[in-house]
């Protein structure tokens, strides 16, 4: 197992942990030197948060580990193609480097439906897709297979 299957397996546990919590199962996680500095999951039912997107939770808890809100320094590895919202935070807060386990072709901002990464921003991350790909969609068509047999 490589580093980037390691960090991105531990974005999939994060991704469990919002599942068995009743949220959409994404999870997050950044990485500086090599090291796991903060996680995210969704939490937007549970808290009834449009914001807390497992990205957004994982930079928050990033800028307040680090005590500041470049992340210059830090990688994102993230299971499902982050948003609009999530990109512009990934934008702003200088990400350089976005692993992507899966796609999301309704709304993924960073290759799917659009590429704001692309856009003239004053800020380019690189992105990677397709890191534990199988499993991060999976984990996803999992859920909501559940979710409407229970319907």
């Amino acid at each position: 197992m490589d580093e980037h299957q390691r960090f991105m397996l531990a974005a999939l546990r994060e991704a469990e942990k919002a599942a068995a919590e009743g949220e959409v199962p994404i999870g997050c996680v950044i990485v500086k030197d090599g090291r796991i500095i903060s996680r995210g999951r969704n939490a937007r039912e549970r808290k009834r948060n449009a914001l807390l997107h497992a990205e957004t939770v994982a930079i928050d808890k990033a800028c307040r580990k680090l005590g500041g809100w470049r992340l210059w320094q830090c990688d994102l590895y993230v299971t499902l193609e982050p948003c609009p919202m999530c990109t512009g935070a990934i934008i702003n807060a200088r990400i350089p480097r976005v692993f992507i386990g899966a796609h999301d072709p309704k709304a993924g901002a960073m290759g799917s439906v659009v590429a704001l990464q692309d856009l003239p921003f004053n800020h380019k991350p690189e992105v990677t897709f397709g890191i534990m790909e199988e499993e991060s969609s999976e984990m996803l068509k999992g859920f909501f297979r559940t979710l409407r047999a229970k319907k």
